[in-house]
């Protein structure tokens, strides 16, 4: 079983997202929660908040009650979306381009399978 969340349009660039995505991939979502918690980073609010929402999408999505430390990070995804195109001013009439990146964030999130037992 697995659900998912999408945010899209995020304002910050796809470099900053993945530095703080990477360390919470394939991670338990208590667990991944927490190391959010501590980090300085901007970013760090909205990846949260994804998580949470892909949550609370596998929760709608069945009746069943989770376990939420047997709730797992499957795939999380920072991938690059429309960049805002400005210019400035620079000297002799010229102009140099600011360029406002911006990112989709994609989770899904999903039980967590337990491992088969080795009969020996």
């Amino acid at each position: 079983m697995e659900a998912r969340a999408v945010r899209k349009h995020i304002r910050s660039s796809p470099l900053k997202m993945r530095r703080v995505i990477n360390l919470v991939r394939d991670r338990s979502v208590p667990e991944a929660v927490a190391i959010l918690d501590y980090m300085p980073q901007k970013v760090t609010g909205v990846v949260e908040k994804t998580i949470r929402s892909a949550v609370y999408n596998l929760i709608d999505q069945h009746d069943e009650r989770f376990d939420e430390g047997s709730l797992q990070i499957h795939e999380i995804r920072a991938d690059e979306g429309p960049t805002f195109e400005r210019f400035n001013a620079r000297a002799r009439g010229r102009a140099a381009p600011i360029r406002k990146r911006t990112t989709h964030l994609k989770v899904v999130v999903g039980v967590q399978e337990e491992e088969p037992e080795e009969v020996a």
